[in-house]
């Protein structure tokens, strides 16, 4: 299992530029994320080289932040791929609670990020049918 970022943005010009810099300024690499959106805010999530430090430097610019654990799974790149992920994890019973995808520029596949209550069912499930999951050194580098 691998850490996520979740940061809760303010639907204001400018917010998200905020956070990007408040990163960048302690040089933490985002390696993915993505964002859902409501009215009035957004919830950000990212996976990033230095957890700790990334939720230190949001809480430092009066962002809501939380880190929660999360399943990266490597799969083959075709058509299916994901498909075959899904459904071995529908034979387990267990729901997704969201999902996000990313690439790498290793050419071994694609990557796609996992979010659900039993993660450690989630877990045995995928690596009982071949699937891989990536460690934080696979999706950071460090």
């Amino acid at each position: 299992m691998i850490h996520q970022i979740s940061a809760f943005v303010e639907n204001q010009p400018g917010r998200l530029c905020d956070i990007t810099g408040a990163l960048a300024s302690r040089g933490i690499n985002i390696r993915a994320f993505t964002i859902a959106d409501t009215t009035d805010f957004g919830i950000l999530r990212l996976i990033v080289d230095d957890p700790d430090q990334a939720v230190e430097a949001l809480r430092a610019t009066n962002v809501t932040v939380v880190k929660t654990e999360v399943l990266a799974v490597r799969l083959v790149d075709t058509p299916g791929g994901m498909h075959k992920v899904l459904e071995a994890l529908r034979e387990e019973g267990i729901s997704v609670e969201y999902a996000y995808a990313f690439v790498s520029g290793k050419a071994d596949g694609a990557y796609v990020v996992l979010r659900t209550e039993a993660l450690p069912q989630a877990a045995q499930a995928l690596t009982g049918r071949g699937f891989s999951l990536l460690t934080a050194v696979d999706v950071t580098g460090v």
